[in-house]
């Protein structure tokens, strides 16, 4: 394979900053089991975690707290989460809140998954702006998955860009730029490694 070079690397980061490239990013967590019966009922607690978003929250001071609401933008507490439902993101300290659209939701024997998109408000009906510092086509995907006596949860992310242009961005172009770029640097790392951490019961 070949490797980027440095000036490459420098370019690419300075599209990320602009919004006009993009990044891959996945963390995983994962946890071996003695035997394939603790395992089955480890993978169980695990999918249970994982569809009750609004469980998500608290998992300490530094991190983001979840809300799951219906498609209407009504809060769900009973959840699981369905395609068109939309999660409201809160992150830490004095920041905007930011939203997100299920967009995706499979359930097989071994592997739970749902995929968001960052949206729009849904309480905002007037308004179209991304209420999100990633651009529409980015997309996180939450999944658990059993392989053999291992539980494994990762949430991985694909097309990561920036939202801080045009209407897209409404008003948020620099907090969002702001809040992409300390995801990039360190926050995403502390934020889903503890979700991933959470979701195989470490």
């Amino acid at each position: 394979m070949k490797s980027t070079s440095f000036p490459d690397q420098a370019k690419h980061e300075i599209q990320a900053v602009q919004g006009e490239a993009t990044k891959d990013k996945t963390y995983t967590s994962e946890q071996t089991f003695p035997d394939e019966a603790s395992a089955i009922a480890a993978f169980d607690r695990s999918v249970a975690k994982l569809l009750t978003i609004n469980g998500w929250s608290g998992l300490s001071l530094f991190t983001a707290d979840f809300f799951l609401h219906d498609a209407t933008g009504q809060p769900n507490t009973s959840g699981p989460p369905q395609v068109g439902d939309y999660i409201q993101i809160r992150l830490p300290g004095p920041m905007p809140e930011n939203w997100v659209r299920v967009t995706h939701v499979a359930r097989e024997e071994n592997r739970v998954e749902f995929t968001v998109h960052p949206s729009r408000d849904p309480r905002e009906e007037q308004s179209e702006a991304i209420q999100h510092f990633f651009q529409a086509q980015a997309s996180s995907t939450f999944r658990v998955e059993r392989i053999g006596t291992t539980i494994r949860a990762s949430e991985i992310g694909h097309d990561e860009a920036i939202n801080n242009k045009g209407s897209q961005a409404g008003d948020r172009a620099m907090i969002n730029t702001a809040i992409a770029e300390m995801g990039w640097l360190f926050y995403q790392k502390l934020q889903w490694k503890l979700l991933t951490d959470y979701l195989v019961h470490l």
